[in-house]
């Protein structure tokens, strides 16, 4: 068994790679890291440069067994996880924090397998250690100041818990289908007041005449992936974020994974309105990114939650997982849980002080949820 750096994931057959990372999970998928790579979304121009780690079970380049998305990074931006109290204090004690390692998908704050064994393997354990030793040797001959797993999976928690890295907590709000019949069966189990909220705000939806449309798969047309991108690059420029991805992106995620897209669109006469971008698992939805043409009173909400929603209650799918942060979630059903992160740094003196800054901060996180869980939208006869 031994294990490999791959700086192009184009460069590894992708029936192999997805055999390890399954379809469970759309990002960890060859297709859409592919996608980012091929798009140039993700390359050294943009200081994400792949160093994939691949393990093979013997000793020729035959079956891979073990995979880790992994990147060489120039700066901490479209990780979801924040560490520029880090870069700074490096910067101040005359240190260079980057270049850095990084596990993660990019541009996407969604919890998946990071440290992924091929299913039915029986060394599971041995295989997630040669990836390990692998990070470190990677991290040895590079120099680098730190290696970082973000968004990770109980099964990674459990096996990064013992090899002395720090965990890191942080907060999101994901919404579970208790086996709903229909959106009005999900709206019995919340509190009067909130439900009363969430009708008041689709009936401003429905008596302004907007109708929804969903598009995926073989229905995904080159007008609805101009339209999901003109509708993401609107919403870029209005609140003066980074743009993460191209055009070429869209076209490539909807030609190389469409079963694994859904749009949803906001249309009224004809016009398309508004629009949300969400990825589909084995059992889960995904939302990512949405756009508006203009104001319009609970468009917003209705796109990225109710309607979201109401196609896993149609479509059986157990979980939606509607992005990162947003308290105003919390109102519409979806409750806060907690994300996970492993950080290991170098240099001894600052992985003390993340050590204790990240105690600290587990615990101001753990106070957060549980606040956050005494304010369930649901009723207080009903499980949460």
């Amino acid at each position: 068994m031994f294990a490999e750096v791959i700086e192009n994931i184009s460069s590894i057959d992708a029936t192999a790679w997805d055999a390890c990372a399954g379809t469970a999970h759309p990002f960890t998928r060859h297709a859409f890291l592919g996608a980012l790579e091929e798009s140039g979304c993700v390359g050294q121009k943009t200081g994400w440069l792949p160093q994939h780690i691949v393990v093979y079970s013997g000793t020729k380049k035959q079956n891979i067994v073990g995979i880790m998305p992994f990147y060489l990074k120039d700066h901490s931006h479209g990780e979801y996880v924040f560490d520029w109290a880090w870069a700074e204090a490096y910067n101040r004690a005359g240190l260079k924090y980057y270049p850095k390692l990084l596990c993660a998908i990019p541009f996407t704050p969604v919890n998946g397998a990071r440290l992924i064994v091929k299913p039915g393997t029986y060394d599971s354990q041995e295989i997630r250690q040669v990836l390990l030793d692998k990070v470190f040797k990677l991290a040895d001959d590079l120099n680098v100041s730190s290696v970082h797993w973000l968004f990770t999976t109980e099964q990674d928690n459990s096996f990064l818990s013992h090899a002395e890295i720090t965990r890191r907590s942080g907060s999101q709000f994901h919404w579970r289908n208790k086996n709903y019949e229909s959106f009005n069966d999900f709206l019995t189990d919340m509190s009067h007041k909130k439900r009363k909220n969430i009708r008041r705000e689709r009936r401003r939806i429905t008596d302004a005449g907007i109708k929804y449309i969903a598009i995926s798969n073989d229905q995904i047309e080159a007008q609805h992936t101009d339209e999901m991108f003109n509708f993401y690059t609107r919403t870029i420029q209005r609140y003066g974020a980074q743009q993460y991805l191209n055009r070429e992106f869209f076209e490539r995620i909807t030609s190389d994974m469409p079963e694994s897209v859904l749009f949803l669109f906001a249309k009224c006469e004809n016009v398309f309105l508004a629009g949300g971008l969400f990825y589909i698992g084995d059992s889960a939805l995904y939302g990512r990114y949405w756009g508006a043409n203009n104001d319009y009173h609970s468009l917003h909400f209705e796109t990225c939650y109710y309607q979201p929603i109401e196609h896993c209650i149609n479509n059986g799918l157990k979980l939606f997982e509607a992005g990162a942060q947003g308290e105003h979630k919390l109102a519409r059903g979806l409750l806060p849980i907690k994300t996970y992160s492993y950080h290991w740094l170098n240099d001894p003196r600052f992985m003390s002080a993340v050590e204790q800054y990240t105690k600290e901060e587990n615990s101001h996180i753990d106070r957060y949820t549980e606040q956050l869980g005494a304010h369930s939208p649901f009723r207080a006869d009903k499980d949460k």
